[in-house]
């Protein structure tokens, strides 16, 4: 795991003993600094590099040493690089002492209007990103910033207002410990909406939240959900995974298994059974499984 020193903004590597740190959150937009960029002198030149250096002098404020941001921290020249990063996103983020959300679209002329800030902050693109959404689960702390850097409220504080936005429970919000315990079918439709430039990382972004490792196959495209399903199936024995709609779908387009997370978007309230049933297993002949058979 690669960090940032927040005084001198050089790179150092970590391998074990990784001390504590803050990680960024954010949406990305045009000249981002990557790990190539990122010690070359035209760095601080770019667009990117200024919500590194705010993130940073944040983090001197609240006393942190360390920062994490995905944009130069990951060495994506490197295909296996990059799929461990994915594979531990969802840990890099539980781990860190604070997550930074920066709203790069709420104003800062937003905060002498409540009505506006509040709508600004609902509105922002932050919260229809796929990659946010483990963002906003996993850490402990999430602070909010406006384009500026100034505080708009954290994860606890403005809980009733993301939950609103979000469409997740203000349970899972406040208390991560139970996000576990949330149906696969509840987890998926706090996705269900979300977007990636990628069409691979609609799944690739749920493998933390899901709690699952699979390798990246870039150029997959919608099949890479398919194949999340796939590894649902292996692993957990939760059959809420196949309660999913598409109310303007023909038949023809149906399988037995969705086609992207948004056929989740209404399955919100259901939870799994607490019978336990036999696990289920794919051949080359398809799903071999034991359901209850109601009157």
């Amino acid at each position: 795991m690669r960090l940032i020193h927040t005084s001198t903004l050089q790179l150092k590597e970590w391998i074990t003993e990784i001390p504590h740190y803050v990680i960024l959150s954010h949406t990305w937009g045009p000249e981002e600094v990557t790990f190539d960029d990122f010690s070359l002198p035209h760095a601080r030149s770019m667009i990117g590099y200024d919500k590194i250096r705010r993130c940073c002098e944040q983090a001197v404020r609240d006393g942190f040493e360390w920062a994490w941001v995905d944009t130069c921290c990951i060495d994506k020249r490197s295909s296996a690089e990059l799929s461990e990063a994915i594979n531990s996103m969802w840990k890099w983020y539980w781990n860190a002492s604070i997550c930074y959300a920066w709203l790069s679209d709420v104003p800062a002329n937003a905060r002498s209007d409540p009505g506006l800030l509040l709508q600004s902050f609902q509105n922002s693109k932050w919260f229809t990103r796929g990659w946010c959404l483990q963002e906003l689960l996993a850490p402990a702390v999430v602070e909010f910033y406006d384009e500026t850097w100034t505080i708009l409220g954290t994860k606890s504080s403005l809980l009733s207002i993301i939950s609103t936005v979000t469409w997740i429970d203000e349970v899972a919000l406040s208390q991560r410990q139970k996000i576990r315990k949330a149906s696969v079918a509840q987890r998926l439709s706090w996705a269900a909406t979300r977007l990636t430039s990628r069409a691979e990382d609609r799944a690739y972004c749920l493998l933390g939240l899901l709690d699952l490792n699979m390798p990246l196959l870039y150029g997959e495209g919608k099949r890479a959900f398919y194949r999340l399903q796939l590894e649902l199936l292996k692993t957990f024995e939760d059959q809420t995974l196949f309660a999913w709609e598409l109310p303007n779908a023909s038949i023809e387009d149906m399988g037995l298994l969705a086609p992207s997370p948004l056929a989740f978007q209404f399955s919100g309230n259901i939870r799994a059974g607490q019978e336990a049933w036999p696990g289920s297993s794919v051949t080359n002949r398809g799903l071999v499984i034991q359901l209850p058979c109601l009157p």
